[in-house]
């Protein structure tokens, strides 16, 4: 049970759901987001906790999820299964829940925290539920594509699942406390809509080049954000004028 192989296949997977489970992350975050600040952490605690119950019964359900992957119909010569169309229909979702909340951010500017829109929280946890049913097909599927054992597969969602809820507290934090990180959220929200639904018309893009766009520009918006926070330790006025402009604007 424990041998060489299985101990490999679980650390190995468990780092890939670690990953898989990033888009599961700041898609949580968004939706937290839109709700009462008492009520985020435990919006954050019960999503994580049902994405892990999401991908274990998914696991347990292999034979339905191969049945999902079989062509139903044939569009323009393209074979199209269940899980086409659910790919496709949660990344439709995606992309009307990122634009709509990046009007509502542009909207709600300058508006008193009391006075701006607020989710109830049996919607945004349905909201989070549906989302991780459509995030758990392509961790289910590396799943089961890399490992044998049902057992290590389970493990590996348990662990990651854990990882995930002990690093999304400063992650969800970090984002609600600057507004251009969650507009960065929101693009990537955003991106991830497009893929899923590239992914259901049979154009894969692959996950990696979304991650590395992501984190690039969290680079330089971090950058930025350490550039504002020194020159408000040192007093140093946010936009600070060039010579030239000073000297116009004190000229008549």
């Amino acid at each position: 049970m424990f041998d060489l192989e299985n101990l490999f296949s679980l650390l190995t997977l468990t780092g890939l759901e670690i990953v898989l489970g990033i888009d599961n992350i700041v898609v949580i975050a968004i939706i937290a987001s839109t709700l009462p600040v008492h009520q985020r952490d435990r919006a954050r605690v019960i999503g994580l906790t049902l994405a892990m119950v999401t991908r274990l019964l998914l696991l347990l359900s292999i034979a339905w999820i191969a049945g999902l992957t079989a062509p139903m119909f044939a569009v323009a010569g393209h074979a199209v299964s269940g899980r086409d169309l659910l790919m496709f229909g949660g990344g439709l979702f995606l992309i009307v829940k990122a634009v709509r909340e990046m009007h509502e951010a542009v909207e709600e500017v300058g508006q008193p925290e009391g006075r701006r829109r607020r989710a109830s929280f049996a919607n945004a946890i349905a909201q989070i539920l549906v989302l991780d049913v459509v995030f758990s097909f392509d961790s289910v599927i590396t799943a089961v594509g890399m490992a044998r054992e049902l057992w290590v597969m389970a493990t590996a969602v348990v662990l990651a699942v854990g990882v995930m809820l002990v690093a999304s507290a400063p992650i969800i934090r970090f984002i609600h406390a600057h507004p251009s990180i969650k507009m960065l959220a929101l693009a990537f929200v955003l991106l991830i809509g497009m893929a899923l639904v590239a992914d259901g018309a049979g154009f894969y893009i692959p996950k990696g080049y979304l991650y590395f766009a992501m984190l690039f520009s969290v680079f330089v918006e971090g950058l930025n954000i350490a550039i504002a926070q020194r020159r408000h330790s040192r007093g140093v006025p946010d936009a600070v004028r060039a010579p030239h402009d000073r000297s116009a604007r004190a000229s008549p």
